[in-house]
């Protein structure tokens, strides 16, 4: 139930982004989802892609700053209050969230939403008694 969520450093200044991406791209790696948090001086860009252990190999070898971190995904319905019924769970659940993003998947009327949350293992074993529906990364990539 764990993915892997590469975590890049960077400065802010113009082409950084684009130089990451490039590299991504020329090794054939697949992004699909991302978030940026970002102050005047640098930024943290979280990536989930097809092959996080490559991506961060190629990435180091560019000498960017990288790192993985184990996050969770969850499904829920593309409509209004979606996603304020799995922040209810996780509040009732006492699910303590770092960070989120979320992303449209491949399934149709379906979000998906990627958590960094206080203790993973915990988290997970409380959402498996709950009703919300934990992805794997095959789902995110429908492979």
């Amino acid at each position: 139930m764990k993915i892997t969520q590469i975590s890049v450093f960077l400065e802010n200044k113009a082409g950084r982004l684009a130089a990451i991406t490039e590299t991504l791209a020329a090794a054939n790696i697949n992004i699909s989802a991302l978030s940026i948090a970002d102050t005047s001086d640098f930024g943290i860009l979280r990536l989930i892609v097809d092959n996080p252990q490559k991506a961060y190999e190629v990435l180091k070898a560019a000498e960017f700053t990288v790192s993985l971190t184990e996050v969770i995904g969850v499904q829920m319905p593309d409509v209004p209050g979606g996603l304020a019924s799995v922040m209810k769970a996780f509040g009732e659940l006492k699910i303590n969230i770092e960070y989120l993003y979320a992303f449209i998947g491949n399934e149709v009327e379906k979000a998906l939403v990627v958590l960094k949350v206080e203790d993973i293992d915990v988290a997970i074993t409380k959402l498996a008694a709950s009703e919300i529906q934990l992805i794997e990364k095959q789902e995110i990539f429908g492979k």
